[in-house]
């Protein structure tokens, strides 16, 4: 950045943050998190795999386990949030400009429709070749929207922002019953777009991390320019996200056996089975 005047995050703002990333468990977790001794040969398989249920409570507990690379990274990820809320003002002015009608333009629904088309598109791909890594992938994709996405509307309730659709100052915190704070759209974006990035052949990692990455910065722009969120907003749901996906990315060759998803063939038409093994 340039200039010399550098503006300190208030100290709700970082403490917002660090709710955000501290529920959110995720990415900064695959490199504390220390694999147990390796058990007997013989019962290897079942004693390193514990389930989805497992999953969830490693996720939730990441925090604890976090080595100093991993709170560098978390104090990264409070910077970037803190300096954007800076520009929230600027940048919800700017997108005003550019509605046609009323300051609110409610398109839930079709900024979801990438993601989960990216999502489907894997996994039925997948399953079309009986490609069991793609299938993990999959379901990789899944889980990290899942975790991710709960852990925002965990957030959004506890924070109470209001968003920019309701009010011109981004500091209305716990005041009105708001719900913008982190976008769990950014979140779940970003989870499917992160698998996607850094999954798969090496042969074409850059295509996939242009597809993956780019998925999520169009969702966030989408949120901004239909003026649902702050740009705070979308920068921590995208930390939210690209967190929850290295989490399960960490755990997917875990997930590979123990969870499946795929298509049954019925005899007027097919069957979505997710196979889960809670222990």
């Amino acid at each position: 950045m340039s200039g010399t005047i550098v503006r300190v995050p208030t100290p709700l703002t970082l403490l917002i943050a660090a709710g955000t990333l501290t529920v959110c468990g995720g990415a900064w977790c695959q490199t504390s998190e220390q694999p147990s001794p390796p058990p007997p040969a013989a019962p290897a398989p079942q004693a390193s795999r514990s389930g989805l249920a497992s999953d969830i409570k490693r996720y939730f507990t990441a925090p604890l386990h976090w080595d100093r690379g991993d709170w560098a990274w978390f104090g990264g990820a409070l910077v970037a949030i803190g300096a954007t809320h800076h520009y929230d003002t600027q940048v919800r002015t700017h997108f005003l400009k550019t509605l046609t009608s009323a300051p609110t333009t409610n398109k839930d629904v079709q900024d979801a429709i990438p993601a989960a088309a990216v999502f489907v598109a894997t996994w039925g791909y997948a399953n079309l070749i009986d490609d069991r890594n793609g299938r993990a992938e999959a379901w990789a994709m899944l889980e990290a929207a899942g975790l991710g996405s709960v852990s925002g509307y965990a957030l959004k309730y506890a924070v109470g922002r209001e968003g920019p659709d309701h009010t011109s100052d981004p500091n209305q915190w716990r005041k009105g019953g708001g719900n913008s704070f982190p976008s769990v759209h950014s979140t779940a974006a970003f989870a499917v777009g992160t698998v996607l990035a850094e999954s798969g052949s090496d042969d074409y990692r850059w295509m996939r991390r242009v597809l993956g990455y780019g998925l999520g910065a169009a969702t966030g722009y989408e949120r901004l320019k239909h003026n649902a969120h702050w740009l705070s907003d979308t920068v921590a749901g995208a930390a939210l996200g690209i967190a929850s996906a290295h989490f399960a990315m960490n755990r997917r060759d875990r997930a590979d056996e123990e969870t499946g998803l795929r298509v049954v063939p019925l005899e007027r038409g097919a069957m979505l089975s997710c196979t889960l093994t809670l222990r």
